[in-house]
């Protein structure tokens, strides 16, 4: 797939996986927190920073009625009304700039998921660098219009769409406009879990959409994600908190520092290790292949002696002949004396 340019940092199978920190709601309306999330992430060798673009108004109805209620035992959120869970989660329009400033000045790419066509409008005031779309928009085929005509990357979240609904998705991105797309797996529960993540979709979105493929990832710990750069993803999203004890509405799912830094290392490490299709000795290994086993003679031998069990032995290190040759040199008569410990070689038995 080819290379993605994103601000001044680039995205693609011959770069370490581009890894995001999803601010989220765990600013807990505070602009000097949500900066410190950014010098954080930074600092934990993150390589973008994400926020979301909404207001309570752009999501949904101030409404008692039942269905604008979270009826959901499992969620951290059960109970709660949507409007006023994204009243407590959405950032404050006037500080995208400091924020994003903020990451200009630290060396991150920082950006957004738009919720709605008026959150695009202002993004592109503030010239992001790429958008992201969230798991439960990525069926919402105006916003996929209205973001590719931008020309600006996309990052799209599978999140719950069918194979159909993905590829109607994609095909109105491409349409409006859209040459540079990365779809990530996800898992649109919070926290998700390892054995609901099915990792083995990356390559198969890949190979599917021709585009590159990547991780939204809501399980707690970095396994998950490191395992998904051996399978290809090229971008990795977590949501990143400064403490998990600090209540916000992301908090209990989202990675502290220490976790983020691990992160990025592991999963460099990982990428690292792909490498390419080698066997037999690298340029590092060629020190070791004096461990191997080869054939040494294990007692003083005189020449004129037909070798035996006795004689020699299949042992390291590595230079003499191959162990493979043991059964043919048995029986072989030596043409000079050997001192034991010599290492075996086919001139002993067959003369210069």
């Amino acid at each position: 797939m080819d290379t993605i340019k994103v601000g001044d940092q680039y995205i693609g199978t011959a770069y370490p996986p581009f890894i995001v920190a999803e601010m989220s709601g765990n600013h807990n309306q505070s602009l000097e927190r949500a900066l410190q999330i950014v010098e954080t992430a930074a600092k934990c060798g993150v390589h973008g920073l994400k926020v979301q673009t909404f207001t309570a108004e752009t999501m949904t109805l101030d409404c008692p009625q039942e269905d604008f209620f979270i009826r959901d035992p499992k969620s951290l959120w059960n109970g709660e009304s949507l409007y006023n869970l994204y009243q407590q989660s959405q950032l404050p329009w006037e500080w995208h700039q400091a924020i994003f400033d903020k990451c200009k000045e630290l060396g991150i790419v920082g950006f957004s998921t738009p919720f709605d066509e008026t959150a695009v409008d202002f993004l592109e005031t503030l010239d992001v660098p790429c958008y992201k779309i969230a798991s439960f928009e990525n069926t919402d085929l105006p916003l996929l219009r209205k973001v590719a005509r931008t020309g600006k990357p996309v990052i799209l979240s599978t999140g719950m769409a069918t194979l159909t609904e993905l590829a109607e998705s994609v095909q109105t991105l491409k349409a409006a406009g859209c040459d540079k797309l990365i779809l990530l797996k996800c898992t649109s529960t919070y926290p998700a879990t390892p054995e609901n993540t099915n990792i083995n979709t990356i390559p198969n979105l890949t190979q599917t959409f021709a585009c590159q493929a990547g991780l939204s990832d809501h399980t707690l710990g970095t396994g998950v994600a490191v395992a998904s750069v051996a399978l290809g993803a090229t971008f990795i999203e977590k949501h990143f908190t400064l403490s998990r004890k600090e209540e916000s509405v992301d908090a209990a799912f989202s990675m502290e520092p220490d976790e983020m830094k691990n992160l990025v290392i592991d999963t460099h490490n990982a990428w690292q290790s792909l490498g390419s299709i080698v066997y037999g000795s690298t340029k590092r290994e060629i020190p070791s292949e004096q461990f191997r086993r080869s054939i040494y003679v294990s007692k003083n031998v005189k020449a004129g002696t037909r070798l035996t069990k006795e004689h020699i032995k299949v042992i390291r290190p590595g230079y003499g002949l191959p162990s493979k040759y043991y059964e043919l040199l048995l029986g072989k008569k030596t043409v000079v004396d050997l001192k034991k410990g010599t290492a075996m070689k086919w001139e002993y038995v067959l003369g210069s």
